[in-house]
């Protein structure tokens, strides 16, 4: 197999790095190693000391000079770990040196995130999209890999170095092997998600022949987006606080206020310095957000690093093409925030967003209304005479739209109801009032 090694099942104690370069990046920096602590943490390994340090330049072998490296690695050593995780990102000639030099296991924040990832996937759609990630992180790796089987090959046989059977052309090198096969397997990988992506295209087509709205929870990992669903739609999805609980898509449909029925997608957790790689591989997951109708952003506002979290969101949002999007922001984990000054600070800087606690179900009713206002343009509120024959319009009634009452006058069916616009055009015959656009 060539994918990235699963080091976090072998390691048990490690020590975290983080290297910064300008002053002025102090505070983020140190925000980011806190957050790469909560990530180690994720993965159940044991943090026995963190090193915050600042270089004057950046060095091409280590990032830092040969001394601090020294330095670090004989800390690691004399603390009994056995893996030093960096905050900053390794290239493979930089990962290799550090793992040479101490002769001990070496990853980044990247290969942090994608354990992480890898431990969380469960359908086919986010292991397919988890794999290649993987795939596209190690390649670059494999001389550090399978610099044991790096020696030539003596023809199409393939000798006795394997290879997982693949056969090796005169003067091929076993890497040289693994590295097409690793292409032939990122290829296949490509080809497996254009087809969940083909797929859940079908599914979006179905469901805009119905005419259903649809919005999107987004905002960084651990905010409380599961438990929100759970709470509108009386659902089960996981939900748990951790980082990235959530990576496989979730759609439940629940009734606004007004009748009108929604789409609630949960997608997967948003993270500072999420690596390109994954945002590219998890596209067909975070399309949902660019296609959905409106965006509910939600915000830990007991979080001190709020306003990053809020920025890194709109960050992923803007890459994605989903930043014109009409956006509800909702501040959650409001029964934790219990300086009522904070409070206040938090509505100045984010008017228009509301309070809310998806935990203790604290609010829900108001960010429902908000969902109605930001389809009023979808709805009408209309009176029909519908002849008691035509049982399949009364149903059609019932079944898409939301029924406000009913009464009789002689043979007719006098029918009140706030209709989506999906069906608006075949109950025209019988209305009996002028059509407009509702916000009730």
């Amino acid at each position: 197999m060539f994918e990235v090694r699963e080091r976090p099942e072998m390691v048990e104690r490690a020590m975290l790095v983080g290297i910064y370069f300008d002053p002025r990046e102090e505070e983020e920096a140190a925000a980011l190693l806190e957050e790469l602590h909560e990530l180690v943490d994720t993965l159940g390994i044991n943090i026995v000391h963190s090193v915050f340090y600042r270089s004057r330049e950046m060095h091409k072998q280590y990032i830092c000079g040969t001394g601090k490296a020294q330095e670090l690695v004989d800390l690691a050593h004399a603390y009994e770990c056995d893996v030093i995780i960096f905050d900053n990102g390794l290239a493979p000639s930089q990962q290799r040196s550090w793992e040479k030099l101490g002769d001990i296991a070496v990853i980044d924040r990247e290969e942090v995130i994608l354990d992480i990832f890898n431990k969380r996937a469960h359908t086919r759609e986010a292991r397919i999209q988890v794999d290649l990630a993987r795939m596209q992180y190690a390649l670059p790796r494999m001389a550090r890999m399978w610099g044991h089987l790096d020696r030539e090959g003596g023809g199409a046989g393939g000798g006795s170095g394997g290879g997982g059977g693949a056969n090796r052309g005169m003067g091929e090198k076993q890497i040289e092997v693994d590295r097409r096969l690793a292409y032939t397997r990122i290829d296949r990988l490509k080809r497996e998600l254009e087809d969940v992506r083909s797929q859940r295209k079908t599914q979006r087509k179905e469901r805009e022949k119905l005419g259903t709205a649809h919005a999107a929870i987004v905002g960084y990992t651990n905010s409380g987006k599961s438990t929100l669903l759970n709470k509108l739609s009386g659902s089960e999805v996981l939900a748990k606080d951790m980082l990235f609980a959530t990576l496989d898509t979730t759609t439940r449909r629940i009734e606004l206020p007004d009748g009108q029925p929604l789409l609630l997608t949960d997608t997967v957790g948003f993270v500072r310095n999420l690596p390109h790689r994954l945002v590219e591989a998890f596209k067909a997951t975070l399309e949902e957000a660019v296609l959905a109708d409106f965006l509910i952003h939600v915000l830990d506002c007991s979080s001190p690093e709020i306003d990053r979290l809020y920025d890194t969101t709109l960050e992923v949002l803007e890459e994605l093409g989903a930043g014109e999007k009409k956006i509800i922001t909702i501040l959650n984990k409001s029964d934790l925030l219990e300086d009522p000054v904070q409070r206040l600070l938090l509505e100045n800087r984010y008017p228009g967003a509301i309070y809310t606690s998806a935990a203790q179900g604290e609010n829900l009713d108001a960010l429902l209304q908000l969902c109605c206002e930001a389809l009023a343009d979808r709805i009408r509120k209309q009176s029909y005479r519908i002849p008691q024959a035509r049982g399949d319009v009364l149903n059609l009634l019932h079944r898409d739209a939301k029924v406000l009452s009913t009464s009789y006058e002689e043979n007719d069916i006098i029918v009140e109801a706030v209709v989506p616009e999906s069906i608006a055009g075949k109950l025209s015959g019988f209305s009996i009032s002028p059509t407009a656009p509702s916000a009730l």
